[in-house]
């Protein structure tokens, strides 16, 4: 099977459908290691990817006042047990366009690999960006995942992020986006990670609120069991009038899995308001004793409950 194939068969565990690349109204990329193995563009859209041989370096542009009518698919991953994948990109969505970008991380046999990503991203005067990133891995946990981006939101510009890992074990993951949000701008970001066996997670994500009122949104939920470990760190900082902030984490421990969450929020004007909530503790008593008391066993009500908060 070719390493396509292999990444194609893998798809559906990220919730993605291999025919999407076979779609001609679908644009994407995909990439093997530091090799980009298919690509396609639509109209309103630029995609400049370039192979090297310690990354690929690419740029992906929607141009003003495009809209893009189906999502982006990126995917990147390894179909080996070793290897290096470094992407690094630029995005730019240029005044009032519109996209959606849906990243597909796969690494369904890695043992002993990295993939680390480096991107930055421009969304320009009144544009908007979802980004959806869905991770997969195998039961082995030998990644190094360093997924790093800067987000400079521009003026009444939206920027909503959805980062999940929820199957498989992923090594060592580190997460660290910083987000700048312009005058009435929005900045969303949602994480949900589900981690297990010895599993090392660090997930660091920072929104300065630095125009009028912008506003800021840090959600994230995170289980672990086994021996997994997670440091959570939210950063909201607001510099302005009518800027509004807030950070929500929930992180729920089973087993030896111990967790940490961090939430930090500074004010620097007295008409900006910033708020957080952070809870750590195990799967609700009540909410499972209910669930057995319906038939079904303890794994099925844990596993149910756990379902509902990554969700």
């Amino acid at each position: 099977m070719s390493e396509l194939d292999e990444l194609r068969r893998t798809l559906p565990m990220v919730g993605a459908e291999p025919s999407i690349l076979d779609d001609t109204r679908i644009a994407h990329v995909v990439a093997h290691g530091h090799r980009i193995l298919s690509h396609r563009t639509v109209p309103g859209l630029r995609v400049e990817m370039e192979e090297t041989p310690d990354a690929i370096i690419g740029k992906l542009i929607v141009e003003a006042g495009a809209h893009i009518a189906q999502p982006i698919h990126m995917c990147f991953g390894l179909a080996h047990p070793t290897g290096v994948q470094q992407i690094k990109i630029d995005v730019q969505i240029l005044e009032g366009a519109q996209a959606r970008v849906l990243s597909h991380c796969l690494f369904p046999f890695a043992q002993a690999a990295e993939h680390r990503m480096q991107a930055i991203m421009e969304i320009g005067p009144g544009a908007s960006l979802t980004y959806t990133e869905g991770h997969y891995h195998g039961p082995h946990g030998g990644m190094l995942v360093l997924p790093h981006a800067t987000i400079r939101i521009g003026k009444g510009a939206r920027y909503f992020s959805d980062f999940s890992l929820l199957s498989g074990s992923v090594g060592n993951l580190d997460i660290d986006y910083l987000v700048e949000v312009e005058e009435e701008g929005v900045a969303e970001l949602s994480a949900k990670i589900f981690a297990h066996k010895t599993d090392h997670i660090t997930l660091k994500e920072a929104v300065m609120l630095r125009g009028e009122r912008s506003r800021g949104l840090i959600k994230t939920r995170v289980v672990l069991e086994d021996q997994a470990q997670a440091e959570i760190i939210g950063i909201t900082e607001a510099y302005a009038k009518g800027a509004r902030g807030h950070v929500d984490c929930m992180e729920i421990v089973q087993g030896q899995a111990q967790a940490s969450a961090i939430p930090i929020v500074r004010v620097f004007h007295p008409e900006a308001k910033v708020t957080h909530e952070a809870a750590i503790g195990s799967v609700d008593k009540k909410e499972l004793e209910t669930l057995m008391a319906r038939g079904l066993s303890p794994e099925q009500a844990v596993e149910m409950i756990v379902s509902g908060i990554l969700r």
